[in-house]
């Protein structure tokens, strides 16, 4: 009972923090995103009906879903094939892989943008290469766009994913590899049939985070596009940071439309698990 009592006083300071830093905010969020803008009290789903009604915040949903959903699929595909690669390496090459790995994965934002621009900008260091050399692909290169945007968010769901994925592997035993070969069956027939239906929870879960992660980063496309490329992020910012009219009401609905996505990507992510019995 003691011990228990030692736990529940450790949790404390965690909690206080938890409520005073993400439930208060999330609370007042919600509630201030159905005031009027401009006044203090009131209710309204103006603030929503502008969200899904007007064509800037329209792109901005579309952009933001279809730059998430893609950079978190490539990032998948990508992580896995590393993930699977450290799984079965061992050694010094293994290290060696963990540590770049480590080293990308916090690499991201502003500098993550301007590292871009360097190399692929419109005099960046390939962009030249390709002018003198008349590599037409690497001379347009089109970094200002969404492709380019898009190029940025899947370098850094890469390193994400697969910190993510690789505990998954430890649940591939090496007898099922074997059982696999001696039945007849091939390395495609072995994760097909078995390797990626036993890693689905946890590709599933990491797609969940990722999805999450590129709907509200925010500092990557602000360098790189700044006001250029209409997405949910960007135009939440602009309703808190405005240099001629702030409208917190509105941004407060946007901030309530992004937590509806995320939490409806986890969602989703749960019912396909129970639904596979996975």
């Amino acid at each position: 009972m003691k011990q228990k009592k030692t736990y529940l006083l450790a949790l404390i300071p965690f909690l206080v923090l938890c409520v005073l830093f993400e439930l208060i905010p999330i609370i007042y969020t919600i509630i201030r995103s159905f005031v009027p803008e401009g006044e203090d009290f009131g209710f309204t789903l103006a603030n929503y009906i502008n969200i899904f009604t007007k064509p800037l915040y329209q792109k901005a949903i579309v952009n933001s879903l279809i730059i998430s959903i893609l950079s978190s699929i490539i990032g998948l595909i990508v992580a896995f094939i590393g993930a699977k690669a450290v799984h079965e390496s061992k050694g010094k090459l293994n290290n060696i892989f963990m540590s770049i790995l480590n080293m990308v994965s916090n690499f991201s934002g502003v500098p993550l943008a301007f590292a871009y621009i360097i190399m692929f900008g419109n005099v960046g260091v390939m962009t030249m290469i390709g002018s003198n050399y008349g590599i037409e692909f690497l001379a347009n290169f089109p970094l200002y766009s969404i492709f380019g945007l898009l190029l940025i968010y899947v370098y850094f769901q890469i390193p994400l994913s697969t910190l993510l994925l690789i505990p998954a592997f430890d649940a591939i035993r090496k007898e099922w590899k074997e059982s696999n070969a001696l039945l007849g069956g091939t390395n495609f027939t072995f994760w097909t049939k078995i390797g990626v239906p036993i890693l689905m929870p946890s590709i599933l879960s990491t797609f969940s985070v990722l999805f999450a992660n590129a709907l509200a980063a925010y500092a990557s496309a602000y360098a790189l596009l700044m006001n250029n490329v209409s997405l949910l992020p960007i135009r939440l910012s602009e309703q808190f940071v405005g240099d001629l009219v702030q409208r917190p009401e509105f941004g407060s609905a946007i901030a309530v439309v992004l937590m509806v996505f995320m939490i409806a990507a986890i969602m989703i992510q749960n019912k396909l698990t129970v639904k596979k019995g996975i």
